[in-house]
């Protein structure tokens, strides 16, 4: 079972001053604006970019990840990734040019508190400066509390081996909240859970169903704290979806933690992959080597519209929301078949409009990522909106892909016009997308 559930969650896996520069590139022409000035989707919806911490901010503070990069001499080493941490001011700026309302960020704890009898003002400073400034850009900061960092001091304790850990991250995360909820933003606990403790067991040799415990003890606390300090709040602890056993891989942590989530933050990329596919080199064991290969997991948009089906049916009662999506591509080469960024992303803004109009409660989207960042253990995979090539440009440059004007006019437009036809048509074999509910309740275009 531990190695089917590693492999089926790595399939569905997956974080100064003045402007940089940023080097054009041609670009497909965006769709023309919908008749009706907001589309589908609706005037309120709300338009994203995510990132996270650790994968793009650079200049690390001790912790269980950059233990985990020097313990592994075959990963790429982490430099100081994409330097967010001072090229946000133009970051910022370039999501608040897309038009989007909402920017993700992560609060990393290993740089607010460095020690455990201290926290750190330098660090918490700096997302002061940080938040403030998507506040000023005119965007909502949806902040995650915990994208699979934790404090170096942390892991000498055993990290989530050790059953004091939910005590030691409810102190900060309570210190974080405390700091923020004035500001009214929208919250994610705890990034992918299930993918985190797969990480965890192999990297850490942590046991997963004690810390399936020990996180979903964690959300649930915070949550109910976060609640008290900022009435009105919207908090979840986004899941990585995963096409075909989703209910056998997340099924349990939402069970625990199901109560306590204010919206359904769903986390999609790639379809079904079959139990004998070649798609990826598998281990002697049966588990997948991450991310290598990511790039030629099956990327299947339609899918997308099962993931929000899945969870509307589970939670009839909550809004949905996919807190991450996107899709790889291998370092600066495009796609074998010729798939592009902005070719997918208009796809699966065609599948998010098909699921409003079947009554399904969407109510945000963010892409992951705005840049290329550090995918856990590489800088092949490439995800960004702008790409940035850390391992040969000294100077960091944002390039725009051909995305970035799509995702503009969709943001614009509020999606894709109602004449837009997929690219990727006739959709996939019902079998390869999300069995059985694919095949079970197939939708066509259009």
């Amino acid at each position: 079972m531990r190695t089917r559930l590693q492999r089926l969650v790595l399939a569905g896996i997956a974080t100064a001053s003045t402007l940089l520069p940023v080097v054009a590139v041609g670009s497909a022409t965006p769709p023309a604006p919908a008749a009706g000035a907001h589309g589908a989707l609706g005037k309120d919806f709300l338009w994203g970019v995510a990132a996270s911490g650790f994968q793009s901010e650079g200049y690390p503070a001790d912790s269980n990840w950059l233990r985990y990069i020097q313990a592994n001499p075959d990963w790429d080493r982490y430099e100081d990734s994409v330097d967010f941490r001072s090229r946000y001011p133009n970051d910022i700026a370039l999501a608040a040019g897309l038009g989007v309302k909402v920017f993700r960020i992560g609060i990393e704890w290993a740089r607010v508190q460095p020690t455990a009898a201290a926290w750190n003002e330098e660090g918490f400073r700096f997302y002061d400066s940080v938040i403030q400034a998507i506040l000023d850009a005119g965007m909502k900061p949806m902040l995650t509390l915990d994208h699979w960092v934790y404090p170096g001091w942390a892991a000498d304790r055993g990290g989530w081996n050790n059953p004091g850990m939910v005590q030691d991250w409810l102190a900060n995360m309570r210190t974080v909240v405390d700091r923020y909820a004035a500001l009214n933003p929208v919250w994610v606990t705890i990034n992918e859970p299930v993918a985190y403790i797969m990480h965890e067991v192999r990297q850490n040799g942590t046991d997963a169903p004690a810390m399936l415990d020990l996180v979903a003890m964690a959300h649930n606390e915070i949550y109910d704290y976060i609640h008290r300090v900022q009435p009105g709040a919207q908090v979840t602890s986004n899941v990585g979806y995963v096409a075909g056993a989703e209910a056998e891989v997340n099924g349990p942590l939402m069970d625990r933690i199901g109560e306590r989530l204010d919206f359904i933050g769903v986390d999609y990329y790639f379809g079904y992959e079959p139990p004998n596919s070649n798609a990826v080199s598998h281990r002697p064991d049966g588990s997948v080597p991450a991310p290598a290969g990511m790039w030629d997991l099956p990327v299947r948009p339609e899918g997308i519209y099962f993931a929000l089906q899945h969870y509307s049916r589970k939670f009839p009662d909550k809004p949905l929301w996919i807190v991450e999506n996107g899709m790889p591509t291998e370092g600066g080469k495009p796609r074998a078949d010729g798939y592009t960024r902005s070719d997918h992303l208009r796809d699966t803004v065609y599948w998010l409009q098909r699921a409003k109009i079947d009554g399904m409660n969407i109510i945000g989207y963010n892409y992951w990522s705005l840049t290329d960042n550090y995918e856990w253990s590489s800088y092949t995979p490439r995800f960004g909106l702008y790409t940035v090539d850390v391992t040969t440009d000294p100077n960091l440059t944002r390039t725009p892909t051909d995305a970035v004007d799509s995702y503009r006019g969709i943001v614009t437009s509020g999606g894709v016009p109602s004449w837009y036809t997929p690219v990727r048509h006739p959709v996939s074999d019902c079998n390869l997308v999300d069995p059985p509910a694919s095949c079970e309740s197939p939708v066509t275009v259009p």
